[in-house]
């Protein structure tokens, strides 16, 4: 079976994965569920929530058995995932024994005395340490690695999903140009942008929206956004966002510059340099050419430009049902790129004290180059007086 499974293939695909390589699988609810079986997951909380017996909330499942979606009670009936159709529901109520349902689980499955047990990257230490205690010869492995096989290519069906969260995403940022004014703070465009977002229909922002506010009066507060957002922006300062939208599980990955005032030459040439920079590395990200050199080529640009030290992250990443997946567009990734793989391109300018510029967009590796699915403001954006 190709790659790029539909939704209905995923689930047996990933049973066929397993063969030889586990005896069991735990996928707690989240990304790797959500792809393989269509069960939705929540926006993180800040803080956590806590249901008895929460350890064993996920899908449990064999090469050769359908999965078991083991949930507390308070998952079931206020989350919604006691409808889950087409799996078998176990439910554990608030005062039931926890380890007594997984073991009847492990009845119902066949699991061996000692066996190999593929669990997704994501789960809680809290769940290896209560399977561990009740299969102590267990093996653990991650189910994330061998569920990357499909995830890696994209289907037709999710790249159109993807391109639907970037048009939403693109909209979310037209609509916060027009509140843009001198003054305001960092968080105020921050709180702008992610309600432009939900008003495009989004669920919610996948990850939390970055902006980064430089010029020649401001420090470049790289990681210390809870000090940086109190801000007001004045010019002359150019404006860096970085976030983006959810839509049907996909995540998007978006960014742009806003200049607050008239930019002068240097501001122009930088963000120049970045559109330059982004236009050479999505020429290259065609199938059959490496991560590494597709980030080289970007990176050749900026380089040449005289701002080589300013360019101080990876071109881009795999993107998809997570914000950031392998493989990973930087010098020591040497993965073959192969079509329907996505990636972020997204390089940058970050210069302390001094004017700074990035963009960003998902584009999707095709024989003669990448696609992009956003392509709007190009152009460096003006906020005025």
């Amino acid at each position: 079976m190709h790659p790029s499974a539909t939704a209905a293939d995923r689930l047996p695909a990933f049973q066929t994965l397993l063969e030889g390589k586990a005896d069991l699988a735990f996928i707690p609810l989240g990304t790797d569920l959500h792809y393989l079986a269509g069960i939705p997951r929540d926006i993180p909380n800040y803080g956590t929530t806590l249901h008895p017996g929460g350890w064993l909330e996920g899908a449990w499942l064999t090469p050769g058995h359908a999965p078991i979606l083991a949930l507390p009670r308070m998952t079931a009936e206020f989350k919604g995932r006691g409808e889950s159709k087409g799996i078998e529901i176990r439910v554990l109520g608030d005062h039931d024994d926890p380890a007594a349902l997984a073991r009847d689980i492990f009845a119902s499955l066949g699991v061996p005395a000692r066996p190999r047990i593929a669990i997704s990257d994501r789960a809680h230490g809290e769940s290896a340490v209560h399977i561990q205690a009740l299969l102590p010869d267990a093996v653990f492995l991650s189910a994330t690695d061998i569920l990357r096989a499909l995830r890696v290519i994209k289907s037709a069906e999710e790249i159109a999903t993807m391109q639907e969260a970037g048009r939403r995403t693109e909209a979310a940022f037209a609509e916060t140009l027009k509140h843009l004014k001198f003054g305001m703070t960092e968080l105020d465009a921050i709180a702008e942008i992610n309600y432009q977002m939900q008003r495009q229909g989004s669920l919610g922002q996948t990850f939390t929206t970055s902006l980064y506010n430089t010029g020649p009066n401001h420090p470049l507060l790289m990681g210390r956004r809870l000090e940086s957002w109190k801000r007001p922006i004045h010019p002359p300062c150019s404006v860096l966002f970085d976030f983006g939208a959810s839509h049907d599980g996909l995540c998007y990955d978006y960014g742009r510059t806003v200049h607050f005032g008239e930019p002068d030459t240097e501001q122009r040439k930088v963000h120049a340099t970045v559109m330059a920079a982004q236009a050479a590395g999505i020429a290259a990200l065609k199938v059959g050419t490496t991560a590494a050199q597709v980030d080289a080529a970007a990176r050749k640009v900026v380089e040449e430009a005289g701002y080589g030290p300013n360019f101080r992250h990876r071109l881009g990443h795999g993107i998809g049902w997570d914000v950031h997946e392998p493989p990973f567009l930087t010098k020591s990734d040497h993965s073959v790129l192969r079509e329907g793989m996505m990636f972020t391109v997204e390089p940058s300018i970050l210069q302390e004290r001094s004017f700074s510029a990035r963009v960003e967009d998902v584009i999707v590796c095709r024989p003669g180059g990448g696609e992009k699915l956003t392509n709007g403001f190009q152009n460096l954006l003006v906020v005025g007086a």
